[in-house]
């Protein structure tokens, strides 16, 4: 299954379209784009998940981390619109019903276009240790937005650790 990110804004509002699956692969992405965005002053999120087929942990990480930065910043929200029942239940079970708004319905985003950053530039060292990065920090957000998460992944954050350790280590 091909997935990607879309993006678009309309006002002051960012729009986040995710096709197909929400995952470590892609989560990067979302991370520097939603950075980008908060850096330009939007405060607006919405994350229309009506074409999204599974989403995980690092994904619902990378906006739980969004969400509460925006928290951080005091005024802002992020918004989760055409969520279905399953994706629903992983939020929610995550607890992340908390800092972020659900809706099973919403408007549709503006038009959109795929979010692609230019990763080929870099070597595939240099890609793995900024993937298991953007993984320890989408599972840390998960463990400050909800503290019962950090036994869910005590031990996801210790592998992490331990191999970001190994990578700065063997250079």
């Amino acid at each position: 299954m091909d997935s990607s990110i879309q993006v678009g804004v309309r006002g002051p509002t960012v729009w986040v379209r995710v096709e197909g699956k929400g995952s470590f692969l892609n989560s990067g992405n979302l991370k520097e784009f939603a950075r980008e965005m908060l850096d330009r002053g939007y405060r607006e999120f919405v994350v229309d998940l009506a074409h999204c087929a599974m989403m995980d942990s690092t994904f619902m990480g990378t906006m739980a981390s969004v969400a509460l930065r925006l928290k951080e910043l005091g005024h802002g929200h992020l918004h989760v619109v055409r969520c279905g029942n399953r994706s629903q239940e992983l939020l929610s079970g995550l607890g992340l019903d908390q800092i972020f708004d659900i809706h099973g319905n919403g408007q549709r985003p503006p038009e959109c276009e795929s979010l692609d950053r230019a990763a080929a530039r870099q070597s595939p060292e240099a890609r793995k240790m900024e993937r298991t990065e953007t993984m320890l920090e989408a599972h840390e957000a998960l463990c400050e937005a909800a503290p019962e998460n950090l036994f869910r992944f005590k031990d996801v954050l210790d592998f992490l650790k331990q191999d970001l350790h190994r990578e700065t280590s063997s250079k």
